[in-house]
């Protein structure tokens, strides 16, 4: 594609935009409420400008807009939290939640696109974002409704759900794509790519138990409770520690702990990895043990949570990334379940002038 400058709403730590880097995309401003946030972000991409506010202040959003107009800034990215409506039946609660125009951030967006001249435009957030009911127009609407009602003489607007694992990513993740482009403009869909399994992604390298360090970077286990690892030490895998008659996660007074089927739970060497959540360093969440191999005396190894360099992997973030020295396990791992797949991001924005 030609170079083209962009704007970034909801940035968070800029996780998405890692692979950007290998377009010919530049993005010139970002926004992000959290500090922590917009540190990182502004750690991996020095030459935003980043404006850490609040996008529901009138002058941020003007600011916002201000150098997408100063730059010629003719994409945007815009991943806003996914409040909406799941029910439209009537309360005092949500009233009182719809009269607040902070809970549907996706009108930000509005506001700024309505006031840019903006070519592409991509709103990406997880697949119940589409599902959705916000309030327009004195009316409950779809984002796809309300997008068509104000834009579609002037843009083809085009709403999906993409899977991460269909895209050259060793990972199950959903994501709602919205692409909006001008009439007369092009903008394809990427073509699928095979599989990839963790055995092909994370089967080279070397078995840690909890707590054990490599001299790879990143790649170091995380301490875990001894009363779980002997659970997960008894389970196979695809298999919850939950399900053993015997070895099963307990609390310090031996009482079993109750979770759901996918809890306390090992992957599959031969499927892509779940989901990579805000909680994926907790081996008591979905689907987040490593997999394992049979030992000797038949228990099974690695009785832990993948390693940073293991989630890095299957999340295709490069293996070399430099993390602010002051982010911890916990906001790294948060940081990357907040945010879409990088290559996946990549590879929708390589579709721009296809």
């Amino acid at each position: 594609m030609n170079k083209i400058n962009a704007i970034s709403l909801f940035s968070s730590a800029g996780i998405g935009e890692l692979r950007t880097r290998n377009l010919n995309i530049n993005v010139v401003a970002a926004n992000e409420l959290l500090p922590a946030r917009a540190a990182c972000y502004s750690h991996f991409y020095p030459d935003t400008i980043m404006v850490c506010d609040d996008i529901t202040k009138e002058a941020t959003k003007k600011t916002m807009i201000q150098y997408a107009i100063d730059n010629n800034a003719k994409l945007l990215i815009a991943t806003p939290p996914c409040q909406g409506l799941s029910t439209l039946g009537k309360n005092k609660v949500q009233d009182h939640y719809v009269k607040d125009r902070r809970n549907f951030l996706i009108l930000e967006v509005l506001d700024v696109i309505d006031n840019c001249n903006f070519d592409y435009i991509l709103i990406e957030n997880v697949p119940k974002f589409i599902e959705m009911y916000f309030p327009f127009n004195g009316e409950y609407m779809l984002l796809e409704d309300i997008l068509n009602y104000k834009y579609s003489k002037q843009y083809e607007i085009s709403v999906c759900v993409l899977n991460a694992k269909d895209y050259g990513i060793c990972q199950s993740r959903p994501r709602a794509i919205i692409r909006m482009y001008k009439k007369g403009l092009s903008w394809t869909l990427p073509e699928q790519e095979p599989e990839i399994t963790l055995q092909d992604a994370i089967g080279h390298l070397p078995s840690l138990e909890s707590g054990e360090k490599s001299d790879i970077l990143w790649h170091y286990a995380k301490p875990e409770n001894p009363r779980a690892v002997l659970a997960m030490k008894h389970t196979e895998p695809g298999k919850s520690a939950i399900a053993n008659p015997v070895y099963y996660p307990k609390k310090e007074d031996g009482s079993r702990i109750k979770g759901f089927h996918n809890t306390y739970k090992r992957m599959v060497w031969d499927q892509p990895c779940p989901a990579r959540t805000t909680y994926s360093g907790s081996m008591s969440s979905h689907n987040n043990v490593h997999p394992g191999r049979l030992l000797p005396d038949g228990t099974y190894s690695d009785a832990r949570v993948l390693t940073l360099l293991e989630t890095f992997i299957v999340s295709s973030i490069p293996e070399d990334i430099d993390f602010p020295a002051e982010a911890t396990d916990t906001f790294i791992r948060t940081v990357i379940g907040e945010a879409i797949p990088p290559r996946l991001m990549m590879k929708i924005l390589e579709g721009i002038g296809k």
